[in-house]
């Protein structure tokens, strides 16, 4: 991880004529609206080894709803992303992967509570544990410090995985929309914080 740990834009396109690490080194595909949440997207960057690290994407509403106050990986009573154990080339004991697999459930300071998902098929290879100590990672370095997990597609599967989702340049239109537009986050909330999305 010691590249997606440099130091990068912390989750927004840049321009800039000097490119980050992530920029650099790894292809940014995004999952839009996830479980029908509105602007809850994340991000899975590939790596050119075909690794994927899946982040926090910009228009994420928890960027935006206070601090991060809690990142929990018990995504059920059975299965704790922490217990995962991982050893060999093959990346044997691995947890298997869905795309809208859970990997942890994030708690703001506003009661707010969303869950954050795999995006994609494969292995998990690590959660980033540094999350249960330092949530605010999570809002402050997104695509760097503050990665969610490390999956593994099959490599035969992967190109076809990614294809389904969105590629940087379309989600950058869709970020230049949502700017002209000014279109806000809609959602609803129970009573124990948990968003829902509007219908």
């Amino acid at each position: 991880m010691a590249a997606v740990n440099s130091a990068a834009s912390g989750g927004k396109i840049s321009n800039s004529k000097y490119r980050s690490v992530v920029e650099r080194y790894y292809k940014k595909f995004y999952k839009i609206n996830l479980n029908n949440v509105a602007s809850a997207d994340q991000c899975v960057l590939q790596h050119s080894n075909k690794i994927c690290v899946v982040t926090v994407a910009p228009r994420h509403p928890l960027l935006t709803n206070g601090e991060v106050v809690k990142v929990d990986f018990q995504v059920s009573k059975k299965v704790n992303r922490l217990e995962n154990k991982v050893s060999g080339k093959g990346k044997k004991g691995a947890q298997n992967l869905l795309p809208m697999s859970p990997l942890c459930e994030v708690t703001c300071s506003t009661g707010q509570k969303y869950t954050l998902y795999s995006c994609i098929k494969g292995k998990l290879v690590e959660v980033n544990q540094s999350l249960e100590s330092n949530p605010g990672l999570l809002i402050k370095k997104p695509m760097t410090e503050g990665y969610i997990a490390v999956v593994l597609p099959k490599l035969h599967e992967v190109d076809e995985l990614l294809s389904e989702l969105m590629t940087e340049e379309d989600y950058g239109v869709l970020l230049n929309q949502s700017t002209i537009s000014g279109t806000a986050v809609e959602e609803r909330h129970d009573d124990n914080g948990t968003v829902s999305p509007c219908i």
